[in-house]
């Protein structure tokens, strides 16, 4: 919900050519407690102003020399990409109301001013237009968690998935690579029971952290819960360079932590699918790098497979 301070705080931009009008309602909206105005007599200046500023308000006088309120408000149009303007036009024109409500305007002043009428329309229009952002970053917020791990921020599996096969569209349309990672951290279990949750939770973000340092920012790190990772990796020159990689990421891991004041160690297993060697969509993938990191663990853990060809056969008779 709002409070004052939003209200108050709101950025303001009054565009008028006559300086009296201006001062009029610059000392108006101090006086009703205002803090971020902004004022031009050249309305030229109006649309790169807002570029720069993004008001929440615009107080626009729609008969000025030059350029009139309705040339600005084109102008603003192809600033807002959400098609919402902003404006509370200001006419001495009982005709121009209706027109400016047509072509965006939101509200409108007319002159000569009822400051008691200024003051009411400027904050009931502020009030929906906070209102509005509010909800923009709300629903935001909400699509961030639908996609997101909520204790580390990396993607969850929706994205992921998303991810994954927008990379493997890449790789199918230049005939080139890309690759899956599935990670798991050994031990991670006798971390929880000797040092209880919270460090493990402090140690699953540090972990994410690392490997999200230890990849290319066109890659995807996702978690996938518990202490199982997935990296997707956008491009894969070659297989000799996931190897390396799956190394790299492995060596970052198993480098000390400091958690609760103690050193604590931790190692991972990967197991690694290649497109379009292993699979050619995304579940594929992802199976057949989780059978190679079966077979890291089995082997002794703290190490890498890459996922043989003979699994696709075995999945094809499973």
């Amino acid at each position: 919900m709002l409070c004052a301070d939003d209200m108050l705080n709101a950025s303001i931009l009054i565009v008028d050519d006559q300086e009296a009008n201006v001062q009029l309602l610059e000392q108006m909206l101090h006086d009703a407690g205002y803090r971020c105005l902004t004022s031009t007599r050249d309305p030229h200046a109006v649309c790169a102003l807002h570029r720069d500023n993004r008001y929440d308000l615009i107080l626009l006088d729609l008969q000025m020399p030059g350029l009139d309120g309705f040339q600005v408000m084109e102008g603003l149009k192809e600033i807002e990409a959400d098609g919402y303007l902003p404006v509370l036009v200001i006419t001495a024109q009982p005709g121009h109301k209706l027109q400016a409500l047509t072509a965006g305007a939101k509200d409108f002043i007319s002159k000569p001013f009822d400051l008691v009428e200024v003051k009411t329309r400027i904050h009931n229009m502020l009030e929906v237009r906070l209102l509005y952002r509010q909800l923009e970053q709300y629903s935001r917020a909400l699509e961030s968690q639908a996609l997101h791990d909520a204790l580390t921020g990396l993607p969850n599996r929706r994205l992921l998935m998303d991810r994954l096969s927008l990379a493997i569209a890449h790789a199918r349309r230049n005939t080139s690579t890309m690759a899956v990672m599935f990670l798991d951290l050994d031990g991670f279990k006798q971390v929880n029971d000797t040092l209880g949750h919270e460090a493990g939770d402090t140690l699953l973000s540090m972990v994410a952290d690392r490997l999200v340092a230890a990849v290319r920012e066109e890659d995807t790190v996702a978690r996938m819960g518990g202490d199982e990772f997935v990296i997707g990796l956008w491009e894969a020159a070659h297989a000799d360079g996931v190897a390396g990689l799956a190394s790299k990421v492995i060596q970052a891991v198993s480098r000390p932590y400091r958690i609760q004041g103690r050193e604590v160690r931790i190692t991972a297993s990967v197991g690694v699918a290649i497109y379009p060697k292993h699979g050619k969509e995304a579940e594929t993938l992802m199976k057949r790098a989780d059978q190679a990191l079966y077979e890291a663990k089995r082997a002794g853990k703290n190490d890498y497979r890459i996922a043989a060809r003979s699994d696709l056969s075995a999945m094809a008779l499973a």
